[in-house]
């Protein structure tokens, strides 16, 4: 009897631990899960900013272009205004969207898979698009600005009074984009390119990333 007995309270205590370690498991994966939380909402607010960023350049190009019709000169600057303001508004929508799907209660196998395609969101398509449009975008914005003065002086036509003007910052823009792809080209080969894709990636994600790493160890342990 006292045999019995003691396999029963072994049972008992076995049953203890279980429930004590599943309780400790949930609480550690939930107390992660806000981590997660806490380390993506930073990224939440900058693409934010980024959205209200590119409605204003969009909104910015529409309005110039639409005010200097017959002037292709102007009208090219603003459409290439307005489709750099799209595009800093669609990609960074595209981001947050894939940030709404994260399930932080998912197993952290499919967490991780959706930091991955976050990843290499930014990374493959952001990144690039954005470091080429970005080393040249000035060259239209600077031209519209310039316009500006020309109106106000009452000459809009003013393309032909400075023929040179145009062909030096083209070239300026060629240069700009010279230097980012040399930068790029240095960078990695000096080995520092999981470095500059962190950075493209943003610290958000590479801490997200950290936190899952931690929950994957504490559940393999």
């Amino acid at each position: 009897m006292e045999l019995d007995e003691m396999k029963l309270a072994w049972q008992t205590l076995g049953r203890q631990l279980e429930r004590q370690n599943a309780l400790n498991e949930q609480l550690f994966r939930q107390g992660q899960a806000d981590r997660l939380r806490r380390h993506l909402r930073p990224l939440v607010w900058g693409q934010s900013l980024q959205i209200a960023l590119g409605i204003v350049l969009m909104l910015w190009g529409i309005s110039f272009w639409s005010t200097h019709v017959g002037l292709w000169q102007a009208m090219a600057c603003g459409i290439a205004m307005q489709v750099f303001g799209t595009l800093a508004l669609i990609f960074p929508a595209r981001l947050l969207s894939m940030q709404q799907g994260v399930d932080y209660a998912a197993p952290v196998l499919e967490i991780q898979r959706r930091l991955v395609q976050m990843r290499a969101w930014r990374v493959k398509v952001e990144a690039p698009v954005f470091a080429v449009l970005g080393s040249v975008i000035w060259i239209p914005a600077m031209l519209m600005l310039i316009q500006y003065d020309w109106d106000r002086m009452g000459h809009p036509d003013w393309w032909w009074r400075a023929p040179g003007l145009a062909t030096w910052m083209l070239l300026s823009g060629a240069v700009s984009l010279g230097v980012v792809a040399l930068a790029y080209v240095i960078l990695r080969r000096l080995g520092h390119r999981r470095w500059l894709e962190n950075n493209f990636a943003g610290n958000a994600i590479v801490k997200a990333e950290s936190a899952l790493q931690e929950i994957a160890r504490f559940e393999r342990e």
